[in-house]
């Protein structure tokens, strides 16, 4: 067994050390990579043969935090590990774009990368390092792939751009990006940011890549100790006719040409291609490789749109639907269109539409979170729902994807910035797009801005965001696309979302599907994409520029009394008794939560007498009881020496048989009924037990001519010498 090592600084400071040979060794690469205590297993494996009729690369990542890692047992029923979370699957999507474009396009083998979170250092953010593990194990393969990659963080604090900062480092950055790239290029980009300016955000870019750049190098001096890289396995996926391919293409060509230069929308468009394929196939009917010559004739027709489409854009600066290159689609907005949902908006651009809804709730609607990274609650949420019916397909409803999952994250990335610290409420945004054509991402950005506003949220600025594309040639020729169509972004290089206000970037996601990009081109998209994103807020601002000002009638009201820590106890009662008795009575819900040495306790209620009842019974809990005070009680309960009463919520005192009346009472039958109602005063607090001395005669009209009767004093009978009680003298000792 031979293991191999490499140790290098990452330019942060910390050590990163690469080890292969020890773990996985039947897998086709493996490695670990570590930092400090943390530690992250990648291994790679690809079929040597691709399915029948598969023309893509089938490819996987998995990204997995082990609870073993952090020295926990999973909170689920099973105490196992399940299907990834939200958080797992986000950080395997920014692995997978990073790779997927570097494998060649005719590598068409199932191919699984999965990278195991197997150690953890408490502080050390362990999705930093993952493209690193992801693509040290490919290149240890001879899986056919055009890397190394690797990925970084950058952060800024004070200014200052810092590299893989720490988690307490995060906590005071201003910005936190992801990007991830080869030597030559960045491929992948995403993070959220507090505003930054066009010129900030390239000079983050440009300060990862030069981190990336070492990392990939460090990968190849690795190989070069191993006696360098391992042959790439020979492959033949694909089945090729040269001679059909350059029929179709010359014979379809001048037709795509025409569809695509006639500005028709998506669906007429669609249907010209596919009537141009179809009509052109039909001269293989009775062919005796008639199936073969379908199948690769559409093939090279989608080549033939994939030229064609380029080469228009390219000679003319015209798009698909008739646009310039820097010119949005048309743009409609609404507020308020769902009348129960206490925030809603509906958002049109072009041919892509969001119906997107704010629900407002309290604290025991917090989100929990159960994973070894990340474990506790979330008092904010953004849901990204895709049905098929918005592109005109059928298909079952499983539920979100990974897709789903990462735009749904990347917009409320852009919307977090803007909502300010103090908001009570736990937030549930939810997105339906219910047409789409290109950027519903973005238009969920836009959407949520307006339902925050709507729902009376003080959203501290509006939000939109704008899909940016690119179209280039080997000739150095390139158009920079603003607001892209789906075809726009399935035949172009680039699809970099920016989201922000009208003073700076909040957000992005970049992917690039090329190499040699070049820093005028990104630059030209940022200052773009900021003339778009204005022109949408200017559009967004028609409807309505600020939140409104009150919440909507129907929406829950939050009240927040603070206590002390002591009185927890007292509001929650015996098993939760007083707590919910009072939430039954009141129809209100209650959570208490201690912090810093104090309960904050959150009323929660969308009816003011019922809030306001809540309030006066939790305050009468916590209130100090004041001897001498009078008080409005209710009897409780009735002993034959008298009654309990409750003079304050959740404080019962004794009203003994004497304090009833000034005139003797001779029992207690037919004076009281539980239930009733009468004024107490107050006249002591024993300060041994606590316990509370009532009287009710105190509040009445003494009698004229009252005397007091003589109270019986002890006993004056004189102790026997041998009397049992009598401690002084017990007899003679046993012994």
């Amino acid at each position: 067994m031979s293991i191999y090592n490499i140790k290098f600084d990452s330019g942060d400071g910390r050590t990163i050390e690469i080890e292969t040979g020890k773990l996985a060794r039947q897998a086709h690469g493996s490695c670990v990579i570590t930092v400090n205590n943390t530690k992250i297993l990648a291994t790679v494996v690809s079929n040597y043969e691709a399915r029948e009729g598969v023309d893509f690369l089938p490819l996987s990542v998995d990204y997995q935090e082990k609870f073993a890692a952090v020295g926990r047992i999973p909170g689920s029923f099973l105490r196992r590990e399940a299907r990834l979370s939200d958080y797992e699957v986000l950080i395997s999507r920014l692995v997978d774009r990073c790779l997927r474009p570097l494998f060649p396009e005719d590598y068409h083998a199932e191919t699984q990368v999965m990278l195991s979170l197997i150690s953890s250092d408490e502080n050390i953010i362990p999705d930093t390092y993952v493209g690193l593990a992801a693509s040290t194990a490919i290149i240890l393969s001879d899986i056919p792939f055009n890397g190394p990659i690797s990925e970084v963080r950058v952060g800024r604090i004070d200014g200052e751009f810092v590299l893989n900062p720490t988690k307490s480092e995060l906590e005071k950055s201003d910005l936190d990006i992801l990007l991830g790239g080869t030597i030559n290029d960045l491929n992948m980009v995403e993070g959220e940011m507090m505003e930054l300016s066009e010129d900030e955000f390239l000079a983050a870019l440009k300060f990862g890549h030069k981190a990336i750049q070492r990392q990939c190098e460090w990968q190849m001096k690795l190989l070069e100790e191993m006696g360098g890289r391992k042959p790439a396995r020979e492959y033949n996926h694909e089945d090729n006719d040269e001679t059909l391919r350059e029929k179709v293409i010359n014979e379809t060509s001048a037709a795509i040409r025409e569809v695509a230069e006639s500005g028709k929308s998506k669906k007429d468009r669609s249907e010209a291609f596919k009537a141009i394929i179809d009509e052109y196939v039909t001269q293989f009917e009775g062919h005796e490789e008639q199936d073969r010559m379908v199948r690769l004739s559409k093939k090279y027709f989608h080549e033939a749109e994939y030229n064609q489409m380029r080469a228009m854009i390219l000679e003319s600066g015209k798009r698909l639907d008739g646009r310039k290159t820097t010119e949005v689609r048309p743009i409609s907005t609404e507020v308020g269109y769902l009348p129960a949902a206490h925030g809603s908006s509906v958002f049109t651009r072009g041919e892509t539409q969001s119906l997107t809804t704010v629900t407002l709730g309290g604290k025991l609607d917090e989100q929990l979170l159960d994973a070894p990274m990340l474990h506790g609650t979330s008092r904010l949420m953004l849901h990204y729902n895709f049905p098929a019916f918005s592109t005109g397909e059928a298909r079952p409803n499983r539920g979100p994807g990974r897709r789903e999952i990462g735009h749904g994250n990347l917009a409320l990335r852009g919307l977090k910035p803007m909502l300010p610290k103090d908001v009570p409420y736990v937030i549930r945004i939810v997105s339906d797009i219910l047409e789409s054509n290109g950027s519903s991402s973005m238009a969920t950005v836009c959407a949520g801005s307006m339902a925050l506003m709507d729902s009376g949220i003080k959203l501290n600025k509006s939000v939109s965001g704008i899909a940016m594309g690119l179209i280039t040639d080997d000739k150095g020729n390139f158009q920079v696309l603003t607001d892209i169509l789906g075809d726009e972004d399935h035949l172009g290089d680039m699809d970099f979302k920016v989201v922000g206000t009208e003073d700076g970037i909040t957000a992005c996601q970049m992917d690039i599907k090329i190499n040699g990009l070049k820093w005028e081109m990104v630059a030209q998209a940022l200052e773009q994409a900021k003339a778009g994103r204005l022109h949408i807020l200017g559009e967004m601002n028609k409807t309505i520029s600020s939140p409104n000002v009150e919440l909507k009638p129907h929406t829950p009201r939050i009240e927040m009394v603070i206590v002390d820590k002591d009185f927890i106890g007292a509001i929650i009662g015996p098993g939760g008794k007083i707590i919910q008795e009072i939430q039954a009575k009141t129809n209100t819900t209650i959570s208490i939560e201690e912090r810093d040495g104090k309960g904050y306790v959150e009323i929660l209620s969308n009816n003011g007498e019922n809030m306001n009842a809540a309030l006066d019974i939790i305050k009468g809990i916590v209130a100090v009881p004041e001897v001498g005070a009078t008080y409005q009680g209710t009897v409780k309960s009735i002993m034959d020496f008298g009654a309990f009463v409750e003079f304050m919520p959740g404080k019962d005192g004794l009203l003994h048989i004497s304090e009833i009346a000034w005139e003797k009472t001779p029992s207690m039958e037919g004076i009281y009924n539980i239930g009733d109602e009468l004024e107490v005063k107050l006249l002591e607090v024993d300060p041994k037990t606590g316990k509370f001395r009532l009287s009710r005669r105190a509040l009445l009209p003494k009698p004229e001519g009252y005397v007091e009767p003589e109270r019986k004093g002890p006993s004056k009978k004189p102790h026997h010498r041998n009397d049992r009680n009598d401690r002084g003298d017990r007899g003679p000792r046993r012994g």
